[in-house]
């Protein structure tokens, strides 16, 4: 299998190429966990995978509990089903927790802090059910826990991991945390086995062709953990060697017919970038800085055209009261025509998601 292929191969796998007629639940437990440190952003990923989503969709179902947004690995907020939220966080995040320690020690969080935050945030969401980060920070600093610095976000983020609290839906631009056991009310109970084997299959079958690397740095499981969970996983996968290593896939996978969309506008945080270690098969290394510039861990995002990014793009900033919504388009080299007809299609796409014309606008060379 060529590079290029790998990448095709990908664009199907997470639903980009072929986006579904289902719910934004079906789509998160597809892909298993999707990044969602930029909020706008992760929605539109959510909304790109599905033919007819809106953003008030998507938001529909972080309101019906069918979706949660917390830190179920690496220390990075993703949307994830409700239902798996406790397995998934008991089994992925003790290391993050013990890798977190020296930080809190820095913080001066320690077990006593924790107790008393925990005491003090149960409190306040006994009065009100849901709250704004600045009230839950409020109660803390009111109650003898500082949130100066990075303490407060520490505390939520260590609280939300033990399965004490979630983000709730956000309020108006602000987001919101409640009690975990208050708000995702049913949950699945796998043993450590199965925990492992469904986390496989879901991460193969919507992200492959990926690499074992590729498996145990979107998890943040130890080697062997992620060994034994793809050997869980194999009645459902497919093995492929290639010059690059040994790649797995959905054993059931679509075949890429070249009928395919050419284009699609993504966003920075999308797992088409995030899901992989080696992200060659669709980003040059030369264009690697572009993506990330200065290696600053924030994504932009991304223009693609026949499985290669091809370029970046961004929200122009307009006056509150035009309802366009403006994109300024960044290629990377010269697009030919052709390419840049094809993001009519995405770009009609994503005004029906945001409710609101979209216009695109190409940066002269």
């Amino acid at each position: 299998m060529l590079r290029s292929d790998i990448a095709c191969h990908r664009l199907l796998a997470q639903r980009i190429a072929n986006p579904e007629s289902s719910t934004p639940e079906a789509i998160v437990t597809h892909l298993g966990a999707m990044q969602a440190q930029d909020y706008p952003g992760a929605l539109w990923s959510i909304g790109l995978r599905l033919t007819d989503a809106t953003r008030v969709d998507v938001e529909r179902a972080i309101t019906d509990r069918t979706i949660v947004r917390t830190w179920p690995m690496r220390g990075t907020l993703h949307f994830i089903p409700a239902a798996d939220a406790r397995w998934m966080l008991e089994l992925m995040t003790p290391r993050i927790v013990k890798g977190a320690a020296g930080r809190h020690r820095q913080l001066e969080l320690d077990d006593a802090a924790f107790r008393k935050s925990r005491s003090l945030i149960s409190k306040a969401l006994e009065q009100n059910p849901i709250l704004t980060r600045a009230a839950l920070f409020a109660a803390l600093d009111k109650g003898g826990v500082s949130t100066e610095g990075q303490r407060g976000i520490h505390i939520l983020q260590r609280l939300s991991m033990e399965c004490m609290l979630c983000y709730g839906p956000h309020s108006d631009k602000q987001p919101t945390f409640t009690l975990f056991d208050e708000w995702i009310a049913s949950s699945l109970k796998p043993d450590r086995d199965d925990a492992l084997r469904i986390l496989a299959e879901r991460f193969f079958v919507s992200h492959g062709p990926a690499s074992m690397r590729d498996f145990v740095g979107w998890t943040g499981l130890t080697v062997a953990d992620a060994k034994t969970a793809v050997h869980l996983a194999l009645p459902v996968l497919e093995k492929i060697s290639t010059d690059d290593g040994d790649f797995w896939m959905a054993a059931d996978r679509i075949t890429p017919t070249g009928a395919e969309p050419r284009a699609h506008l993504l966003p920075g945080f999308d797992e088409f970038m995030l899901g992989y270690k080696d992200r060659s098969a669709a980003l040059a290394a030369r264009y690697s800085d572009r993506i990330v510039p200065g290696g600053n861990g924030m994504f932009l995002s991304t223009l693609v055209v026949d499985g290669q990014v091809s370029g970046t793009w961004r929200r122009a900033a307009r006056a509150k009261t035009i309802k366009t919504t403006a994109i300024e388009a960044s290629p990377f080299g010269r697009l030919d025509a052709s390419a840049k007809k094809a993001f009519s299609i995405p770009r009609e796409r994503y005004a029906r998601f945001l409710g609101a014309p979209v216009t695109l606008a190409w940066e002269r060379r």
